[in-house]
Order: C-alpha cells, then structure tokens, then sequence
C-alpha cells in the first residue's frame, strides 16, 4: 500500500513535444530517446491521441507513427522525474535540430518519396533496388536432342559436376540427387518420384524446397540431350517468372534490370542467390499485366512494390533515388575498411558469416573485421564425412585470413540432412535431433571436427568455438566436458580458445543468469529464434511473423541486459540496415553479416 501511494503521489513532469524533423519521429532519434530513457528510474510515457506508451521501449515510441508536425505528451513520474523531465526535453529537441543530412536517413538506402501516383503492386523484398525496364514474362522453348548417354551416365555426370561446384547450394544438390537416384533404372522413374517429392511438399513447410527437385531433374535431363531455351531480351527488361531454377540465376543476361516471382518464399535458394547477386527483386503474388515492350515498367524492390504503368513523375522520382544509392554506394565501398562509429559515438564491430573459402575471401576483400560466424556445414555436404586432413586444410586456410575468428561446430538436421546420418524418423525434424544434440547419436563427427579445428587453431590467439542449439546450461557443459576430452586425447593446448553458444532456443532466454557462469561468449541466431518464438518454420510458404516481431524484440533486449559475457548476433536481421541500428541502440554493437551487406551496413551505421 505504500508503495503504491508513493507512486501514487509522486510528483510528475508533463510537456508537449513537437515533431519538427522532416523525417518524424524515426528509428534514430526514436532509438537514442529510448535509450536515454531507460537512464532513469521514473516511469515515463508519450501519449498521444489516447494512446499511452512506456517511452523506454523503442517499438513503443515507433508504434505511435510520429511525423512531422505531430506533437505527443511526454510525462514523467517517479523520485527522479525532475531530471529525467529536463535530460529529455532537451534531448528531444536537439534531435529534433539537428541537420538534415543525419536526419533524413535512419539507413544507407536511398531516401526516396515512396508514395507513386501510379498503380502500383505490393510485396515482398529479395533484394533491395531500383529498376526501370520494360517488363518480360518468363517463357522458355524445350527441345530434345538425342544422345548416346545412359541414364546411369548422366546421373553421374550430374554428381561430378555438382561435387566439382564449390557453393553450399551445389554441395546441397549433390547430396539430395544421390538420394533420388538409389534405385532408379531410367529417366522416367527419376521424374515420377521428383513429381512424387514435390507434391508431398504442396502446401508444407517445405514447399519452398520444390524448385530444388526440379533444378536437379532439369541437370539430369541437360546431360541426356534434353535442352532448355530462354529467349532473354538483348534490350533492358524487368522479369517476370513463378519461379527460377538456383541454375538460371547464375545465367541471367546482363540486360536483366529486376526480378519479381510470383511462386516463391524470400528463403528460397533462389532468391538467396538473387539478394547475393544484388539484382533488385520482390516476391509479389499478385498476377502483373503482360508486357509492352514500348512501355518502362517500375520495379522499386527497396520499398517492395512494382508499378507496371507508372507516371513521368513516378519514373522521375525513381531516377533521383537510383543516382542517389549509387553515391552513397560508391562512398560505402570507399570506406569499407575504416572503423564504426555512430553519431552516438558508439564504436560497433562488423564481422562476417562466412560459408566456405570463397565467402572468406570476399569478406576480407569488403572490410569484415573478423568472422563472428563460420559455417562449416560446406565441408560435410558430400557423399561421405570429411577426413581430419580435409578439415584441417580448409580450417587453415580460412583462419589465416583473420585475427578473429568464430567457428561453429556442425549444425545440421532439421532442413539440413546428411546421406550418411541415419536419423530417425521425425514428425517435425526441426524440433528433433539437430545442432549439438548430434553429439548424443553421431560423437564421431564431433570429434573429428574438434581435433580438426584444435590442429588449425595452435598458431592463432583468438580462436571461439560456438556450439549450437544449446537449450539448457547441462548441454553446454555437456558439450565444453566433450570438447575438453579431446583436446586432452590428442595433447592440444586450448587455453587461448574460447567456448560460447548460439542463443536461438527460446529456452535460454530463462537461463541466462547460469549460462553466465558458464560461458565465455553469445552470438544471437536470431533467424532460428524467430522461428521458435512464433512457432513458424522459416522457409513456411504462406505463414510469416508479425511485423514487427515484437516478441523478438522483447528477447532481444532481454539478452541485452542480462548478458554479461561478449554477445553478438549472427542472424539475417543484422544484414538489415534499419534493423542493425536498432541492436546497436539497444546494446548489442558487434554484428556479423553477409559479406555483400558489410559495407552497406557500416555506412549506415555511421549514420545512425
């Protein structure tokens, strides 16, 4: 009862604060006015139009959709609401004045008016991007051309060359097309049980995964003769398909200009391979009006959308972003190697996933401080488990490149299987055996891997090893005891190297305060622990998060606090600009992205 008089009682401070910023009441200022006021102990709210936030909560304030013009009641009640009260006021109108330039972009990408006059078609972002182009529907011209080549013959051409390819996509083909072949005699067999395959996966979790099965089928069948043309425009177009083949991204024309699929997932290979190749492109399911070829289409894959017919203005306003990004593009590659400091002046460390040699390379060539994430699924994505002396060649070869490195043990299962690990049969592989929980049914792996990246590690000072799928504080130490057995099996010194977790089981959000005693450091796999928080397979078809995710956010913060070991996060979302500033104002300031991201990041982060 006194406790709540005292609240009750408290003295409050209450102003009107007026959004005079041309940009509103935006991630930045809203970030920094956050965080500000979780400096203080009184509770403190903006309210606006009946609707009262806690302003310490940056999703709060944003929700509010401030803009220019707009004013909100800031009020503040506790023992320190005087100070808080002033310490506000006046931070709030120092955002509100400060220049253009920093405050007309919360990100690196173009700052464009998004509100076209023409119709416009909505969806989802693959790559960001503008194009201007005429639009061309897909169409393709099927021949056969016969051969002297057995089926059995183009099943192991087909194997050769994806074994011979040395990307994960390939890697991935290879061991899914070794599986469909087992037992079957011609081309006809292999079609019927991919047909067979696909429809399985109709209206699944997996669907996404069909345009895989038909790539594989569309290799087998180039090696018998069978022949596919696409009659690509020489001219600059905008494409239009229900889908690409991971194959037909790589041999798109160079008078290609943008992309929208009207039958894909963003999780898809395709469209992983379009965001990497940086071609603008949208998912929009919507069906588009056929091509002319007089007409420009406008394809605004930044903002999502795609307008088929757009006005001169619209086409005008388009060309000012394009020149726009290319500036700030040009001068992002120029300062890809110089360090991070926001206008805050928060130092942030921009680190690396890396999934192979080539991906390490590219990351030290883009400015990438170290690697906060190394995969090493690429080494065993073949026929057979890779040898100590493999792993030991490519572990070398990748941790001479940087100083700093973070290696995660094998982490498959779940999407990702293994033509030699025989699991058992899962009604939902995702929530089975995957990640560290393979130390209890596959030891062997485990401990190849370690020794492996124990040998690798002896010349290097800092080496972290990550395990992931940690749910409880005994499968870590379970885990660290494992690891500690090897390396005194085979008498390697480990002192220099440290031993930390993925946080992307929800589980040890509850946690926390053991797994501080534990290890020495966090990276946040924050696609995973979406998936799990929202109970939603990432490569689901139709089922997406919220947006926002608040309870994402909410996880996230709370890591923030009660982490009190090095953390990062390693996730997708950190490859997002606006996203990125958000971690960083909430405490987590070492991210590790795409190498393609890396200086598109930095630059907005410097901005932030």
């Amino acid at each position: 009862m006194i406790a709540f008089l005292d609240r009750f009682f408290a003295k409050h401070y209450t102003s009107v604060l007026h959004v005079s910023s041309p940009s509103g009441f935006h991630l930045r200022p809203a970030a920094a006015f956050a965080t500000k006021a979780k400096r203080f102990q009184s509770t403190i709210t903006a309210e606006y139009r009946g609707e009262s936030v806690d302003a310490k909560k940056l999703n709060a304030l944003l929700s509010l959709n401030l803009e220019e013009g707009d004013h909100f009641d800031l009020v503040c009640r506790g023992k320190d609401a005087k100070e808080a009260h002033e310490a506000l006021t006046a931070l709030f109108e120092s955002l509100m004045h400060q220049e253009p330039q920093n405050t007309s972009q919360e990100t690196s990408e173009p700052s464009y008016h998004q509100d076209y006059q023409s119709q416009s078609f909505c969806g989802r972002r693959i790559a960001p991007g503008i194009a201007i182009a005429p639009l061309w529907h897909y169409q393709e011209v099927r021949s056969v051309q016969q051969n002297d080549t057995t089926f059995q013959e183009a099943i192991a051409k087909s194997l050769e060359y994806l074994a011979s390819t040395q990307d994960e996509i390939a890697q991935a083909h290879h061991a899914l097309l070794a599986t469909l072949s087992e037992g079957v005699a011609d081309l006809s067999q292999l079609q019927n049980r991919i047909a067979t395959e696909i429809a399985a996966l109709e209206g699944g979790q997996m669907e996404a995964k069909r345009i895989d099965y038909l790539d594989i089928l569309h290799l087998v069948e180039k090696q018998m003769g069978h022949s596919t043309t696409i009659p690509y425009p020489s001219t600059p177009f905008i494409l239009v398909a229900d889908e690409l083949l991971p194959s037909q991204v790589a041999q798109l024309p160079t008078s290609l200009q943008g992309v929208v699929l009207q039958k894909s997932t963003p999780t898809s290979h395709s469209a992983i391979l379009l965001n990497s190749a940086g071609i603008p492109s949208i998912i929009c399911h919507q069906p588009l009006p056929q091509e002319n070829p007089d007409n420009d289409a406008l394809l605004d894959a930044t903002a999502g959308c795609i307008l088929p017919t757009p006005l001169p203005e619209d086409i005008a306003l388009a060309k000012e972003a394009q020149q726009e990004a290319r500036i700030q593009e040009k001068e992002a590659h120029k300062q890809r190697f110089a360090p991070v400091v926001t206008s805050q002046g928060e130092p942030v460390t921009i680190l690396a996933n890396v999934t192979d040699l080539s991906s390490a390379k590219e990351a030290k060539a883009q400015g990438a401080e170290g690697i906060g994430l190394l995969r090493t699924e690429f080494l065993f994505d073949q026929p057979t488990p890779p040898t100590f002396e493999q792993q030991c060649s490519i572990y070398h070869e990748i941790f001479s490149l940087f100083e700093h490195i973070t290696i995660r043990t094998l982490d498959v299962g779940g999407d990702k299987a293994l033509p030699y690990i025989a699991l058992p049969q899962e009604q939902n592989p995702f929530l089975g055996i995957r990640g560290i929980r393979l130390l209890q049914t596959h030891p062997d792996l485990f401990e190849t891997q370690l020794r492996a990246i124990f040998e690798a590690a002896q010349t290097k000072e800092h080496i972290k090893i990550m395990f992931p799928m940690i749910d409880t504080p005994q499968s870590f130490e379970e885990a660290k005891a494992f690891a500690k057995e090897v390396a005194q099996k085979y008498q390697y010194r480990i002192e220099h190297i440290a031993f930390g977790m993925m946080v992307e089981v929800p589980a040890t959000l509850f946690c926390l305060n053991a797994f501080n005693r534990l290890v020495d450091f966090y990276s946040i796999g924050s696609n995973d622990l979406t998936q799990y928080l929202y109970a939603i397979e990432r490569t689901h078809p139709s089922l997406t998060p919220p947006a926002p995710p608040e309870a994402l956010y909410q996880a996230l913060e709370q890591i923030a606090q009660q982490a009190d070991k090095p953390l990062s996060l390693c996730g997708e979302m950190a490859s997002d600009a606006s996203e990125a500033a958000w971690l960083v104002a909430h405490g987590i300031t070492t991210l590790s992205v795409a190498p393609s991201a890396i200086a598109r990041i930095k630059e907005a982060l410097r901005r932030a």
